[in-house]
Parts: C-alpha cells; structure tokens; sequence
C-alpha cells in the first residue's frame, strides 16, 4: 500500500509518496505566487494551492498502482485565514500567518481583552499572524465580506475539504487561531463571542491521526484515485515536523529552519509560558508544546542571495564580503516583523 503527505508550504506545496515500509517512492514540489498587495500584507489564493496538488497528485503517483494509495494527510503553513460563504466559495484571498496588517486589531485584543484573559481561554496572547486578529481586520475593513462568513479554515483544511468535503482541522493548527481552548482541545466559546462569531462557522477539530473522510467522487477523478482513499486531519507544519523527529513526549526539543523559523518544546503536561514570549499549542498522543517562533529564517537567506549580493555561490558570496574590511554591517532579521 502507498500512502500520500502533502506539505502545504508558503512557497510551494511538496507531495512524498510512501509505502507501507516507510520507503520513500517519490517526491514532487510545485509552486504557487505569493502576493504583497501593500506593504506588510501576505497574500495567496487558496485556488492556487489546490490546483498545485492536484498537479502534484498526479506527478507523485503517475509510476504506481494508483489502487494501491490508502491515505493522504497533511501539514501545512499555520495562521492563514480561508474564509468560505454559505455555497463554500472563497470570500477573498488568504491572509497569510506572515502578514502583518493586524497590528490594531492584536493591540486591542492584548490591551482591550487583556492578555490574561486571552491567556485563560486560548493559553495564548495575541500575535498579528494568528488567525482571530485577521477576522477581528475583515470585521472592521471588508465588513461586507464579513457577513458572507459561513465557514473559516485554515490553509490546509481548504484542502481537506477539497478533497473530502468534510470543514475540518486539527488540535495542532487550531491552537494557533487564538480561537481554541488549547487545555481542553475544544473551540473557546469566550473569543468566538469576542470575535463575532459562532462556532458553527469553525470546522470540526479533530485529532491529528484521525480520519475526516474519503476522496469525493470529484476529487477522486481530479487526482486520478478511487473513493476509497481515507483522508486523515494532519497537523499544522511545526507539529507535524516535530512528530517526524521524534519530539513527542517530556522535555523533548528542535530547532526547524524553514522560511521563518522555530524552536518547539514538547511536553504531556499543559502549561503557560508566563512570560507570553511562547506558544502553548496542542500536540501529538493528548500532549502539548510550547513554541518560539522567528518570522524571517531562511527567507532572510533568499533575500540575501536574490536581491544583495545576486548570487547562490559561496565564494562569490565571501569575495564581495572582503570589500567592506572594517566597515561591519549589522543585520537584524525582521522583514516581515517579529513575534516571539
């Protein structure tokens, strides 16, 4: 049997096809544009991600027997906001996790709200690239949009429903809507009333290695795959990495290095960070973590490459460094903000 992880990541979506002895088979990454229609907005159109996978589906699996796929899951870019009206159309483009519009809407939450209070029902403060400050902005600047609201989801979850037609998500991405009531893995009545909206318009939480579905006839025809194809929930991008490291359980930790970056703790315990410079998100087997996230990693690497220095070679690289002797230049990795 083969099984199917789709990785929806801000630059690409990157597909692995496994079988059942945990051989790799094949991998496929297909991009999609992001869009920065203003300064600090971080934009992507959810129909952009979809096509891709559909794409990359049928690249994975062209050189095996399709009937012998049992599963596809997913990981995947947390924070975005999909918003679906009541025919599950998408409202708008997705505000992405790394945009950063919401800077009056997170300081009226910290302050307003209060960050205890947010503390006490979703474990967390707000952060601009949570997802409840970007309905908070929808609410307050596209209010006709707004009202259209029938369903919110994240990115990944866009493309569960795609496939199964189940509105779903998990424990992992769900704690970091600022939304979720992460000590008792459940939605948070207190910040949906906030936010002006119900739970009803949130998908159904389940946990990571729970199955959602199977492939709708649609879908199933799209990917070139049968209906019996099991779809499971997934986890947000760091959760899911952390599983594949092996952090799960007590005081276990790593360091992931992608376009931002983060250090993960995982823990059975819940707990706070009293400090609120950390996440406290749902984890893997009822467990929990704590997370410190830098919003710019490797995409301060592609900055420099691309647009300073214009070049991927290393003795390029150092051979234009010489050139400023003693004059010492500072950089300070916040180009699209900062969060832990």
């Amino acid at each position: 049997m083969y099984y199917i992880g789709i990785d929806l990541g801000t630059s690409a979506v990157k597909l692995l096809l496994m079988d059942s002895d945990g051989k790799i088979v094949n991998i496929v990454s297909r991009e999609y544009p992001l869009y920065f229609p203003h300064p600090g907005w971080s934009e992507q159109k959810p129909e952009d991600w979809y096509e891709q996978t559909v794409l990359g589906v049928r690249e994975l699996i062209r050189d095996v027997d399709k009937s012998q796929v049992a599963g596809i899951s997913f990981g995947g870019q947390m924070h975005g906001l999909v918003i679906l009206d009541e025919d599950d159309n998408v409202i708008r483009p997705a505000i992405l996790w790394n945009d950063g519009r919401t800077t009056e809407e997170t300081d009226y939450l910290n302050t307003v709200i209060g960050k205890d209070k947010l503390s006490e029902y979703t474990a967390n403060i707000a952060f601009a690239g949570f997802t409840a400050p970007k309905i908070f902005w929808v609410k307050n600047n596209e209010p006709e949009n707004f009202a259209r609201i029938s369903k919110i989801m994240l990115p990944k979850d866009y493309i569960a429903y795609k496939l199964t037609g189940v509105h779903c998500t998990d424990v992992s991405d769900a704690s970091g809507m600022l939304l979720f009531d992460v000590k008792n893995r459940r939605w948070s009545q207190e910040m949906c009333d906030i936010c002006g909206i119900t739970t009803g318009q949130l998908a159904k939480c389940y946990e990571s290695y729970e199955a959602v579905g199977t492939l709708l006839p649609q879908a199933a025809e799209e990917l070139g795959l049968g209906t019996s194809v099991k779809v499971a929930a997934g986890a947000g991008d760091n959760a899911a990495a952390a599983v594949g490291t092996g952090t799960v359980g007590d005081n276990m930790c790593n360091i992931s290095l992608g376009t931002s970056g983060t250090i993960f703790i995982s823990s059975k315990k819940f707990g706070v960070d009293k400090y609120n410079a950390l996440h406290s998100f749902a984890h893997a087997d009822g467990s929990y973590h704590l997370m410190g996230c830098m919003l710019s990693a490797a995409s301060c690497n592609k900055w420099w490459m691309d647009d300073i220095i214009g070049t991927k070679d290393y003795a390029t690289e150092q051979k234009g460094i010489e050139k400023l002797g003693e004059n010492h230049v500072y950089f300070l990795p916040y180009l699209m903000g900062e969060r832990s």
